[in-house]
């Protein structure tokens, strides 16, 4: 531990002017995300009645990308295709345990890129996966790790910055007895400023208010709504009484047996939920943490107008994948259908035309690569298998390929913006019309009518999916140096 943190300082404190002249007169990149949310944000009008006024005006002096996508709904692998450009088909991350590094040495991530073309590049909080080993050090010139609400819980071999705490009295909070863990709800008998995530605020505040000598681009991940889902109590207070999604009884019947599977992943979490009365408490947890995770982001976009960066500074705002809160039978994420895949996605700043006119062409995650080179100036990179966004941001009416969504290899998703198209691995398939179908209950697939809908989407999906890479089990990983090894 003290060589590694002995290694963050020395990064931290080289000089400035070292990292090189030649970004010089560039904008600035505030790299902004939040974890698990879903579309329930005012601007993209998923929930009636939430409270989100800082990204809602963050929307309408940039541009809301109203039908984005995450590139797999899943925390790892879309970080991981997001920060690589890198589709998961190509790559092999596909689940949460696979290691980035080790299984990729020679990848050049969004944040090396920045730092190899002059950019000083810093982080915070959950930016990569959270787990220890996915984020390694050489990324960035400073990064502060993240803190998190529940210390008594945290795996000390995933977390070994983390000092283990016992549990505090009447945990589990959300009242459900013996449900521990990761999976609870409530409002900690702590101050809202002693929030795990509200370190990471006032973290990005600091950072806001220092000068420098070459652009910067700063990464803030913010962990909420991930559950556990813990937030003040006047969060909750604001959702007195919310709306649960709407479950018909027969909405699976016409899934096939692979998104069958996919829908009853952790289904004892939702039918837990349902059977004890306590539904409406956990949307509700959920809304509340959305609406804090709304006005961390409003303290961070505070600072930065109130610093010398204002007027040159990007903005990207975005979460890596969405939620389901009961929809298809199912809590979690790890699903091909909307509510697992829509994301708020909001670009703001230089660069940046059309302000408050909504882009409605699908894009995904893997897109903000490549716009961020452009948009930024960087050395060109071919590799990169998004597509750019610059020409959407110059152009309200520009077109854009359909969004292809990955979960686990060979299942896929694309999504237009009239069809959401799901063919799985056996071949099976799902096709919905969401002009008529918002919520995705009546499966076209298998009606005739639709065969040259079909074939025209399926010519997006990816030809072939490379094996899934090792799982960290199959690695001895060191904290202290970040070295891995792989077992025999």
């Amino acid at each position: 531990m003290q060589h590694r943190r002995a290694f963050l300082r020395a990064l931290a404190g080289a000089s400035l002017a070292s990292v090189g002249a030649a970004a010089a007169g560039r904008p600035n990149v505030l790299f902004l995300s939040v974890d698990d949310m879903n579309d329930w944000v005012g601007c993209l009008e998923g929930y009636p009645g939430v409270r989100t006024p800082h990204l809602d005006a963050l929307a309408r002096r940039g541009v809301l990308f109203r039908n984005a996508h995450c590139t797999a709904p899943l925390c790892n692998p879309s970080r991981t295709a997001l920060l690589t450009g890198l589709r998961p088909d190509t790559t092999g991350i596909y689940n949460n345990e696979q290691y980035l590094r080790p299984n990729l040495p020679q990848v050049v991530t969004l944040p090396v890129h920045f730092k190899k073309d002059g950019y000083y590049v810093a982080g915070v909080g959950k930016v990569f996966h959270h787990v220890a080993g996915f984020n390694p050090p050489d990324q960035w010139h400073e990064f502060e790790l993240q803190q998190f609400d529940d210390p008594w819980y945290r795996r000390a071999e995933w977390y070994p910055w983390v000092k283990k705490i016992p549990p505090p009295k009447g945990h589990p909070f959300n009242g459900l007895d013996g449900f521990a863990g990761e999976f609870d709800w409530g409002v900690l008998d702590i101050p809202e400023e002693a929030y795990g995530d509200m370190h990471a605020v006032r973290w990005a505040e600091a950072f806001l208010k220092r000068k420098f000598d070459q652009p910067f681009f700063l990464a803030v991940g913010l962990w909420h709504p991930h559950i556990p889902m813990y937030a003040p109590q006047r969060y909750f207070d604001w959702y007195p009484d919310p709306r649960l999604p709407e479950v018909p009884e027969n909405d699976l019947d016409d899934i096939p047996k692979i998104g069958q599977t996919f829908a009853a992943f952790r289904r004892d979490e939702y039918e837990r939920i349902v059977t004890s009365g306590k539904w409406r408490d956990a949307v509700r947890a959920y809304l509340a943490c959305i609406s804090f995770a709304d006005a961390m982001v409003g303290r961070i976009l505070k600072a930065l107008e109130s610093s010398p960066h204002a007027q040159n500074t990007i903005i990207v705002f975005w979460s890596d994948n969405g939620w389901h809160l009961g929809e298809k039978r199912h809590w979690h994420k790890s699903t091909l259908w909307e509510r697992a895949t829509h994301v708020p996605l909001i670009l703001a700043g230089p660069g940046v035309q059309y302000p408050g006119r909504d882009r409605l062409q699908p894009v995904t995650l893997l897109d903000l690569y490549p716009t961020l080179v452009e948009m930024c100036g960087l050395s060109p990179r071919r590799d990169l298998e998004g597509k750019s966004l610059v020409p959407l941001l110059r152009n309200p009416s520009a077109k854009h390929r359909p969004a292809v969504i990955t979960h686990e290899a060979g299942n896929h998703a694309v999504r237009t913006e009239r069809w959401r198209y799901i063919r799985y691995h056996d071949g099976s398939e799902e096709l919905y019309d969401r002009n008529s179908d918002p919520n995705e209950w009546k499966n076209l697939a298998g009606d005739p009518r639709f065969l040259s809908v079909k074939r025209e989407l399926a010519r997006w999906i990816p030809a072939s999916s490379a094996p899934p890479q090792p799982n960290r089990d199959q690695f001895d990983f060191d904290f202290e140096t970040y070295r891995y090894h792989r077992r025999p």
